[in-house]
């Protein structure tokens, strides 16, 4: 049951998240970051809005990093050949990455990145009770074990299902093109400790 639900779950998000960018342009991902920044502005501040936005363009640069997209060399070709194989390569790769369609991706990317690092900016306040709900499913679960009280598994499966569903569903609160309350963005580390810590207290425990 967990792994139907976990492949059915990343399925749907895999084809959401590739789906968005084909039917919104790249200035509809740009027009939401703007209306959320001078949000986060009016309710976190100046310093700490830009901080968020700057530690988003960090996110961007470092996934840039990562992506294997190739790119032109700057070393000059060593021959005719080279340099007739490198302009069709540069002519290749320009058709094929810069579209519509892909800058819509990087637009996209560009949201996620800024709904994330809102959501670093609110861990630590919620750190303390993230930590105390997990603490709390691990004494559950001693507890019972030491009571020889039986673990529930139909409870351990549905706990993990709502888990990954809400888990996926965060993702694409990420990308979705939609005004987001600022005070949601804390409810997804909070529903997330809140279920995991329910789904470890009723795991079975060898004594």
């Amino acid at each position: 049951m967990i792994r139907g639900v976990a492949i059915i779950s990343l399925l749907c998000l895999l084809v959401l998240v590739l789906y968005l960018p084909s039917v919104h342009p790249a200035q509809r991902f740009l027009a939401q970051l703007r209306a959320e920044h001078e949000t986060m502005t009016v309710f976190w501040g100046d310093a700490p809005a830009s901080r968020i936005l700057s530690r988003a363009l960090s996110l961007q640069d470092s996934a840039r990093e990562v992506t294997p997209l190739p790119s032109q060399s700057d070393a000059p070709p060593a021959s005719a050949v080279d340099s007739a194989v490198a302009q069709e390569m540069t002519s290749l790769n320009r058709r094929l990455f810069d579209n519509a369609y892909f800058r819509s991706i990087d637009a996209l990317v560009l949201l996620a990145s800024y709904r994330l690092s809102t959501l670093l900016e609110w861990l630590p306040w919620l750190a303390t009770f993230c930590v105390a709900a997990l603490v709390d499913g691990g004494v559950v679960r001693v507890l019972r074990s030491r009571e020889f009280r039986q673990h529930d598994p139909e409870l351990f499966a549905a706990f993990t299902c709502l888990a990954i569903v809400a888990a996926c569903a965060a993702v694409v609160g990420f990308v979705i093109p939609v005004t987001l309350h600022p005070l949601s963005m804390p409810a997804v580390p909070l529903l997330m400790s809140l279920l995991v810590g329910r789904a470890f207290a009723n795991f079975h425990r060898r004594a």
